[in-house]
């Protein structure tokens, strides 16, 4: 796959997930198991991120949220769907009734459906010294955090009325629990008489600052006229807003919740919201969800996506491949490509004799047409027929003989078995799959004595920049995810625990200046060699 694209490019897919936290990530693992093409941009803002640890979700109880991510990327990834570093400034509807996301810098998802997977914000009471401590000893949730602060001193500051509403949680955590009515308006009398019973000590004032002691940590509440309680952790219950500012130019609004401490996004029994293909799932629907629930959610919506394009799809009768439109789209422009080859695959093949030759992710066809006017009877493949439609028009005008085949790498028996001389693929996009199908394509191709040569570029370099975290770089989404896609490592994995295969190199280089292209970026190059018995 090349990232010399233009600067600014317009992807297609089956759905478009806007945020990568819980809820995201199992929607789109669902879909992804559904051989659905989903792109999932995500800013890097879940709500739970000044958390350490995650707990109630079972067999994850304790991990740091941010190790659960990166573990939902993985698996994700694992299934070809790309998850891009970034965000949505705005989506809107197309001509033909698809959806357009624009990323922040300039690039577009174009999409069947469209999942708002945004969560919450959570606005925190204007209390001095309250922020510093959100997420450690600032709390609001007795299930997500309530247990690690048992039997300590908990202040519980009270600003709305339905603070209250977990006061009784509070209480079974801990006997030394303290309420401050910071603003006592409409609170229950009944309920704190109850609390007052129970041993719960109740205080009206209001809060001006949070103290501190050894450590940094919370020692005190201090209120109005030098009161104050001592205190090991504060709760509290944030006001909270949803994210659903992409998504007003279709007309969404959001709506006020029943708890009077923010909105969310109503949907119905799907998941869809009054925006007809659009969904939503997570806390952005349903603000008393943990990552536990808001992950449910999202498989169970993203189960209903799929019915949904299913649906659409046997009326049409059609079932369409999941990157082909991407692809086929990439290629209705102009010429994308230098037309040269690649200088990798110069270097590599010249001393070898020709023969048969499979050139998989072919193109525009540069690597193709080169291998034949060096005398190899060529194969070009790709996945995309317009792409195939270029070859074939050059190799007409330039007066030789290439096969065109249009083929996806991860469909079963693409390619002919054992046939190729030659199988190359040069910064092939084949998506990843958990059996690596497309790795097993590719080996099966070559025909005994035959060479497979794998090249792409070497990531490590660019992952500041692929992530959207390079040094003074502006702020704007990337078009791909390369990790949900096959790496040379994958091909060198298999080949290593195979008798029938000698690797004859695997390392990195400069990629070879001229031929290929003036981007001058290392290379991670894999020859190996099939036996010939």
């Amino acid at each position: 796959m090349s990232h010399h694209s233009p600067r600014t490019l317009q992807r297609h897919c089956d759905v478009c997930i806007v945020g990568g936290s819980a809820a995201g990530l199992a929607a789109a693992l669902q879909l992804g198991r559904q051989r659905r093409s989903v792109i999932v941009v995500d800013a890097g803002e879940p709500r739970n991120a000044p958390s350490a640890h995650l707990h109630g979700y079972l067999g994850r109880d304790g991990r740091a949220p941010a190790e659960l991510s990166a573990a939902g990327r993985d698996e994700v990834r694992s299934y070809g769907v790309e998850v891009l570093a970034g965000s949505v400034s705005q989506v809107t509807r197309t001509d033909a009734g698809d959806f357009r996301a624009e990323l922040a810098g300039g690039h577009a998802i174009i999409a069947r459906r469209v999942l708002a997977a945004t969560g919450l914000a959570d606005e925190l009471p204007d209390i001095d010294g309250l922020a510093g401590h959100w997420g450690r000893d600032v709390i609001h949730c007795p299930f997500c955090h309530g247990y690690e602060f048992r039997d300590q001193r908990i202040v519980q500051i009270i600003t709305h009325p339905m603070g209250l509403h977990t006061a009784g949680l509070f209480r079974q955590l801990t006997a030394r629990l303290a309420i401050v009515l910071h603003d006592p308006e409409d609170v229950d009398q009944a309920e704190l008489a109850a609390l007052r019973a129970g041993g719960v000590t109740i205080v009206q004032g209001r809060v001006i600052r949070i103290g501190t002691g050894a450590g940094g940590r919370i020692a005190a509440v201090e209120l109005a006229g030098q009161e104050s309680i001592d205190a090991d952790v504060v709760a509290v219950s944030p006001r909270f807003r949803v994210r659903a500012e992409p998504f007003t130019s279709l007309g969404l609004r959001p709506a006020a919740h029943p708890s009077g401490l923010g909105d969310f996004l109503e949907t119905d029994a799907a998941g869809e919201t009054a925006v007809p293909g659009l969904y939503a799932a997570g806390n952005a629907t349903d603000p008393s969800q943990q990552a536990l629930q808001a992950a449910a959610d999202g498989s169970r919506v993203a189960a209903m996506i799929s019915f949904s394009l299913a649906r659409d799809d046997i009326r049409a009768a059609t079932r369409p491949s999941a990157n082909q439109s991407d692809w086929d789209h990439r290629y209705e422009g102009e010429q994308m490509w230098s037309g040269n080859p690649n200088g990798t695959l110069v270097s590599e093949v010249t001393s070898l004799p020709p023969g048969r030759a499979l050139d998989v992710g072919a193109g525009e066809g540069g690597d193709a047409l080169w291998l034949a006017g060096q005398g190899w009877k060529v194969t070009a493949s790709d996945i995309s027929q317009r792409a195939l439609d270029r070859v074939s028009a050059e190799a007409a005008r330039q007066g030789l003989p290439i096969e065109c085949q249009r083929a996806d790498a991860n469909d079963p028996g693409p390619f002919e078995r054992a046939a190729f001389d030659l199988v190359s693929a040069q910064y092939a996009a084949i998506p990843r799959t958990p059996d690596r199908r497309g790795v097993r394509n590719l080996l099966d191709a070559v025909a005994p004595g035959g060479t497979l040569l794998i090249v792409s570029h070497d990531l490590e370099p660019m992952r500041p920049v692929l992530a959207g975290r390079a040094a003074g770089a502006p702020e704007h989404s990337r078009p791909f995810d390369p990790d949900a896609y096959l790496r040379v490592d994958d091909f060198a994995d298999a080949l290593a625990s195979s008798p029938a295969w000698d690797i004859e190199l695997h390392n990195k280089r400069p990629r070879p200046a001229g031929a290929a292209s003036s981007h001058h970026v290392n290379d991670i190059v894999l020859r190996a060699r099939r036996h010939a018995a």
